[in-house]
């Protein structure tokens, strides 16, 4: 029995340290703009179709926040200078868009287990908000269907939040109700999630398990703080406006704030 009760107490630093650390998600927004009519097959090819984000999750048993990776110093690569045309040439057509996908970015998601606070940051439009809420107790249905991600089992849930399809996998060897963004309250971490067949997508690159190595978690402070009907109400209103100029003035402006 003694000894049963040493190899307990050994183990249990690794299974405390294995609830907190930090995940690499890669998130992809399908651009909901139209091209050009005319636009050469070849350019077509090349040009940019989706929008790409790297995300830090950091996470223990009680809280967690998502925010941007730091970006990365710029390498030169074969065809850059065209590569850097076609970005800025799909982000002026992004400015132009109607589509909420296409204009809104979640930029941090700050979430408390016990109490289920949530506090987001999102960019709509070239304001940074803040909105703070109840986390969404999303109506999970749990399957069956597992396979092998990383270096985690994972298995399959689906629901429905704001009206889109949500496919989620998520491990319980992390046994903590996180993941990117709402996607979370599973009996486990969160590692994929496809939103309405994969117009939006996060998925894991990487996960470590060492705690948060100096990284401290708190409630976000920075950006317009609104509550979620307010915020919903501003989206509403300012689509609203760019379905306007662009019946009107072909959409090459938008209004600002």
């Amino acid at each position: 029995m003694r000894r049963l009760i040493l190899t307990f107490m050994l183990l249990l630093p690794a299974a405390v340290s294995a609830q907190e650390g930090r995940i690499a998600y890669s998130r992809s927004v399908q651009f909901d703009y139209e091209l050009p009519e005319g636009m050469p097959e070849q350019m077509l090819e090349q040009f940019p179709r989706a929008d790409v984000a790297q995300l830090l999750l950091f996470f223990t048993p009680t809280e967690s926040i998502m925010v941007s990776a730091p970006e990365p110093e710029e390498q030169v690569a074969p065809g850059g200078e065209r590569n850097r045309r076609l970005q800025g040439f799909a982000e002026r057509m992004r400015r132009t868009s109607t589509s909420r996908s296409d204009q809104e970015e979640l930029l941090g998601a700050y979430i408390n287990f016990d109490t289920s606070i949530m506090a987001e940051t999102r960019s709509f439009l070239g304001r940074t908000f803040l909105i703070s809420q109840e986390r969404p107790k999303l109506a999970w249905s749990l399957g069956t269907e597992q396979r092998q991600y990383l270096d985690f089992v994972v298995q399959k849930a689906t629901t429905e939040h704001q009206g889109r399809s949500v496919e989620a996998w998520y491990t319980m060897q992390i046994p903590v109700p996180g993941g990117p963004g709402p996607y979370g309250g599973l009996p486990g971490m969160v590692l994929l999630v496809s939103i309405d067949d994969g117009h939006t997508v996060y998925a894991a690159s990487d996960v470590e398990l060492e705690g948060l190595r100096g990284y401290t978690i708190s409630e976000p402070t920075a950006g317009e703080i609104v509550t979620p009907e307010e915020y919903e109400e501003i989206v509403a209103e300012k689509l609203a406006e760019l379905e306007t100029m662009r019946s009107s003035r072909g959409g090459d402006r938008r209004r600002p704030f």
